[in-house]
């Protein structure tokens, strides 16, 4: 007797990833200069941080709901839906290993060990990085 496969276990990931992106890039707004003064970070790339934190929140979303077999069935825009969840998936290993280095931990054991939220979001952009929408 076998277990039956759940297809839709990639949502189980996807959402917690998806809300705590969105949040954090809409507490970031409005971008403003004193906001990347306070993390020491030139305004160009908090702009970009922000912009990149719900924007790879709000893409996760919307592949997911695209790659829907009633949406996908053209071969090409598949692709295309794939692309993005990969995209989405480098971007939130990006920004993830961005604030893990701006933290300045004393060595890699120590975020392992202490620092698991960053450890969760930073596998979970991976696992989408390279699997994509084939879950």
């Amino acid at each position: 007797m076998r277990v039956p496969e759940f297809c839709a276990s990639h949502w189980l990931l996807r959402i917690p990833l998806t809300v705590v992106f969105i949040q954090q890039g809409l507490y970031k707004f409005p971008v403003t200069a004193d906001d990347a003064l306070r993390y020491d970070l030139p305004y160009l790339v908090w702009w970009f941080v922000a912009h990149e934190d719900l924007g790879a929140g709000i893409g996760l979303l919307v592949a997911a709901f695209m790659s829907l077999k009633a949406i996908s069935y053209l071969p090409m825009i598949s692709e295309v839906i794939d692309m993005l969840t990969h995209f989405r998936g480098i971007t939130i290993c990006s920004i993830t290993t961005g604030v893990i280095w701006i933290s300045e931990p004393e060595s890699f054991m120590d975020v392992i060990l202490y620092d698991n939220l960053h450890v969760f979001l930073w596998v979970g952009g991976l696992y989408f990085a390279l699997r994509g929408n084939r879950t």
